[in-house]
């Protein structure tokens, strides 16, 4: 380490706590030296030549000279293969055992000298050499697999694998986790490695907080998920193909995937966009279902400071006639930043706050940080250092537990791969519950130690249990945030079991939907900032995780008043709403930009008020099908290329087309439109598509068109439930689906399925299976 290192330690902490990260840092690599011996020596290992199968259930075994190659077809169509004798289990992806293999699918000679396994959707030819290719029904390849090639250590110990993949020419690459620089993958190499960006990132920073490797790929051929389950360090480096314009010469695109360790297995999903997301929910679990009140506008701000702030910022809103559903509490109201603490200073009766902040409509949600400062009297830390044999907290190799540098001192880590640890730690949130609070958010849990080094993570060779297995943090590094929300997610649970936790992490991993959302982390403010925040949620919602947002107006820096006002317009368009700033931003509030701001803020915000029985919808949609709630304009029309790449826009269920300001003084946008008839919700007037078309787009406002013949469930000037229909095309039907809110408790609700078509010049609205009991207004004719 240079003096420069050294100084930027101390700038970026203060002068004491940052000479700690610098012996923090020193204290990692050398426990990483000592424990991780050197790779030395390699030999590399290919498969060989196919000697001989076994068929077994949903597929069979097939041998290779240097290696075996499992295959499995599940019931629902999802498709399972692995190297070298790795299982589905164990896996932190999928939420219990392993899916049944489809009795249907059988293992059978190919007529190449290979082998086969048919299933409904998908057809596995295995090739001679150890290559997979993975062909529709009618025999269109959809992707590749080339043999994998391994290299392990002639000393001993994990090998390392690479797999090369083909897609068609004309194939788009999307997924990967949280990228800002999505959502469409473009040729470059993508960590999977999840890291806090340092303060503040932009559209070239990767990777982020939030990694996986799960990547959907869209083709003339077909849309598929391919998912290498396999949490440790890796890359994968993307190579978008070249049709040969009638040539018959297509390069194809390339996907290769690298990891430094851990088993070769993979999942793959193939259909529709839609039935894709299905069947990807289906084996990794079902997205938790947000309370009703977390799909309202939200606020937070890192340095509210006090109690007083609070009311203040809270009346605000309230007299200007503002939404305003939750506020959040960032780590300064901790003592001291120690988790589960109150400054009392600060905050003298927080209960007491929270109570009258949710007779007034305002719940409060409180940061969880995983650090817990090590020092004896701090009661978090005695508490965990008395959990099971060897204490609560990740250790290294000698026995010792692991200390890093964080907002509070030096801490450590509880190991929330410990599933006894998992317990202590969901206990651990009755005391915010008894402070008041409603919900809680994850930071900091990549898991952060502040380097004078540039990354910011805990040693590699730190040791955890990984569910009684053993391992150490390359394996677990990962998943580190999805175990803490596991944690946290079933400890509220078990506390409260009569209301729906509302939860969200900046960390996680494949499954993270299982448990609750995620939320941008400290993206930069700016207009690159804006479009990046579109890219998270569109990608991440396209992994499985539909519940999203950025911190709208950006976490660092002074936004311009037109920034902040787009940026707040986009917000209201995507599931999870929520304004927030980093201590040093200034106050973020609507009002602190001007009359007229705030003026438009507030139409943004009352036409969310007046959607939330859509977005509630939206919400038990993706629980029930893995539908995300903002979609890609392709989502319905994968085939159709210009959409594909259409990255400026996106849909908002199936009904409606949200057009966010992504530039500086614009006031008119061209937006691509998928089939259809489409209307303009402002002007009403009605577009054809597909095609491409020019709309205002006024400061006050951001386009929205609505797909004609859409069934809609909005708030009437009542507060109850009405229908907003707007007109089929003549000789067209319409409909849409609904379903009402049923509080925040665990009641099924039921899918209300509506029909709109033309009688005579008038829109006919029905109910299947019942009648239309609430008003309905009809638009568009």
């Amino acid at each position: 380490m240079n003096g420069r290192d050294l100084v930027r330690s101390v700038k970026m902490v203060g002068s004491v706590q940052g000479l700690r990260t610098v012996r923090s840092a020193w204290r990692r690599q050398r426990a990483d030296a000592r424990a991780l011996p050197r790779r030395g020596a390699e030999r590399a290992r290919v498969p060989g030549l196919l000697v001989g199968a076994e068929p077994g259930p949903g597929g069979g075994v097939v041998r290779f000279a240097r290696s075996e190659l499992y295959i499995r077809v599940a019931v629902g169509g999802a498709v399972f293969w692995a190297w070298d004798g790795a299982e589905p289990l164990p896996s932190y992806a999928l939420p219990g055992p392993a899916p049944e293999p489809d009795p249907r699918a059988v293992l059978e000679p190919d007529k190449d000298g290979g082998w086969q396994v048919v299933s409904e959707r998908l057809t596995l030819v295995v090739s001679r050499h150890g290559a997979v290719e993975l062909r529709t029904p009618g025999g269109v390849v959809l992707r590749r697999e080339l043999p994998p090639r391994w290299w392990e250590p002639v000393a001993g110990g994990p090998a390392r694998w690479v797999q090369r993949s083909e897609v068609p020419a004309d194939a788009r690459f999307f997924g990967l986790g949280g990228r800002a620089s999505g959502p469409r993958l473009r040729d470059g190499v993508y960590e999977l490695w999840n890291t806090d960006p340092g303060g503040r990132f932009l559209p070239g920073d990767d990777p982020l907080s939030l990694t996986m490797p799960v990547q959907l790929v869209v083709s003339d051929a077909g849309t598929h998920l391919a998912f290498h389950d396999n949490s440790w360090a890796g890359r994968v480096t993307l190579r978008e193909g070249e049709e040969g314009a009638g040539s018959g010469h297509d390069r194809p695109g390339l996907c290769e995937v690298r990891m430094d360790g851990g088993p070769q297995r993979c999942w793959v999903v193939a259909g529709t966009p839609a039935r894709v997301l299905q069947g990807w929910t289906a084996l990794t679990g079902a997205p938790a279902l947000p309370p009703s009140w977390a799909l309202g506008p939200q606020h937070a701000r890192w340095g509210f400071g006090s109690e007083r702030e609070v009311r203040r910022v809270v009346a605000g809103y309230r007299e200007r006639g503002l939404p305003l559903s939750v506020l959040h509490l960032d780590i300064d109201h901790y003592d001291g930043h120690q988790v589960f603490t109150v400054d009392r200073g600060r905050f003298p009766d927080l209960p007491q706050l929270a109570k009258e902040l949710r007779e007034d409509g305002v719940r409060l949600v409180s940061i969880v940080d995983p650090a817990v400062k090590a020092v004896p009297g701090n009661a978090v830390f005695d508490a965990g250092s008395a959990v099971g044999a060897a204490g609560a907290f990740v250790r290294d190799a000698r026995g010792r537990a692991v200390r890093g540098e964080v907002w509070p001192g030096e801490c450590v880590y509880p190991d929330f791969t410990d599933p006894q640890v998992r317990e202590w730690w969901g206990s651990l949130y009755e005391e915010r519950l008894a402070q008041g609070f409603s919900g809680v958010w994850h930071d900091m849990n990549e898991p952060v130690s502040f380097s004078a080094f540039g990354e910011l993570t805990l040693p590699r060779s730190a040791r955890h249990s990984l569910e009684g297995r053993g391992g150490d943090h390359r394996e677990a590094h990962n998943v580190y945030g999805l175990a803490m929300a596991k944690a946290g997610y079933e400890g509220l649970c078990r506390l409260r079991p009569d209301e729906r936790p509302f939860l969200f992490s900046r960390a996680g991993w494949a499954g993270m939907q299982r448990y609750g959302g995620t939320w941008s982390g400290d993206v930069a403010t700016g207009w690159p900032g804006l479009r990046a925040s579109l890219s998270l949620v569109l990608g991440l919602g396209l992994c499985g995780v539909p519940y999203s947002g950025p911190d709208v107006g950006g976490f660092d820096g002074s936004p311009s008043p037109e920034l902040y006002l787009r940026w707040f317009q986009l917000g209201a368009w995507l599931p999870l709403f929520r304004t927030h700033a980093a201590m040093d931003a200034g106050r973020r509030e609507p009002w602190e930009f001007g009359p007229e701001v705030l003026e438009h803020a507030r139409a943004a915000l009352v036409e969310r008020e007046r959607l939330h029985p859509y977005f509630v919808t939206l919400a038990q949609l993706a629980r029930l099908t893995g539908a995300p709630y903002v979609r890609p304009l392709w989502w319905g029309a994968p085939a159709d290329r210009g959409l594909r790449d259409c990255e400026d826009a996106f849909l908002l269920g199936d009904a409606l087309l949200v057009a966010p300001v992504l530039k500086r003084g614009t006031d008119r946008r061209a937006v691509r439109l998928p089939q259809g008839r489409w209307y303009d919700t402002a002007t009403g007037e009605a577009y054809e598509g597909p095609g491409q078309i020019l709309v205002d787009a006024p400061l006050s406002r951001v386009p929205v068109l609505v797909r004609a013949g859409s069934v809609i469930p909005v708030r009437g000037a009542d507060g109850g439930l009405e229908l907003e229909v707007w007109a089929p095309a003549a000789g067209r039907t319409g409909g849409g689906l609904v379903v009402r809110d049923t509080g925040d408790g665990w009641e099924q609700p039921e899918v209300e399925r509506y029909t709109a078509r033309l009688v005579g010049g008038q829109v006919v609205v029905e109910l299947e299976g019942g009648e239309v009991t609430c008003p309905v207004r009809v638009r568009g004719v």
